[in-house]
């Protein structure tokens, strides 16, 4: 599976069956998120993977909640570490490069998980402080989001997403120079990749119409 064909399919799961995540693919996942990009390369983030019941079961409580968290195998736990970047990049470092990372790794390991056939979820919602006291975070660090991992028990349908040319602008805020290249809102090049597929299909139908026709014409003569 290619990147974009990832990011199309990615679906929010929250329904699981209970089929164990081989430990392999958590890895994978886990070193997907050490490959996001982060500033100065400082990597200030901690994964911390909960597969215990127990734990998992009151992380969702923490998570308002939201029991259905419980039924996936996994969670990721992102810490982000706000001060080893402030000392870099100041108060901007803290605030919001430390975010930005976290939220680039969250995505890059959920991406990773589509393209493995398993379902994810971005949790954003808890309560800092009882996600502290069950994981037993220090101060100085922060909670900066939850993974639900796990092999999916449904298949939403895709949400609707805003055309393209309603997304963007050029050199300046509602700058438009021309319209953008996807014609009914799609990237050019799956628009192309539907194009070839459908002339693939329609050669394979032709083929076998002829074949028909083919045989049909033999019987009549015989």
């Amino acid at each position: 599976m290619d990147v974009f064909e990832a990011i199309r399919v990615r679906r929010s799961i929250r329904k699981y069956t209970d089929q164990e995540v081989p430990w392999d693919n958590i890895v994978t996942i886990l070193q997907a998120g050490k490959y996001s990009p982060s500033a100065g390369n400082l990597q200030n983030w901690k994964f911390i993977t909960v597969k215990i019941d127990g734990k998992r079961s009151a992380i969702s409580q923490a998570c308002m909640q939201q029991e259905w968290m419980e039924q996936a195998p996994v969670h990721i736990v992102v810490i982000g570490e706000p001060k080893k970047a402030e000392r870099f990049y100041g108060v901007r470092g803290s605030r919001l490069y430390t975010v930005q990372q976290c939220g680039a790794a969250i995505q890059t390991m959920m991406l990773t998980a589509t393209s493995l056939g398993l379902g994810s979820c971005w949790v954003g919602a808890f309560d800092e402080y009882e996600i502290r006291r069950i994981l037993g975070l220090p101060e100085d660090v922060n909670v900066q989001g939850i993974i639900t991992i796990g092999y999916a028990d449904e298949q939403p349908e895709a949400p609707p997403k805003l055309r393209l040319e309603h997304v963007m602008y050029f050199d300046k805020w509602f700058g438009r120079l021309e319209n953008p290249k996807t014609y009914i809102g799609w990237w050019s090049v799956f628009n192309k990749r539907t194009v070839d597929e459908t002339k693939k299909l329609a050669k394979k139908v032709h083929k076998k119409v002829k074949e028909k026709i083919s045989k049909r014409v033999k019987k009549d003569r015989n």
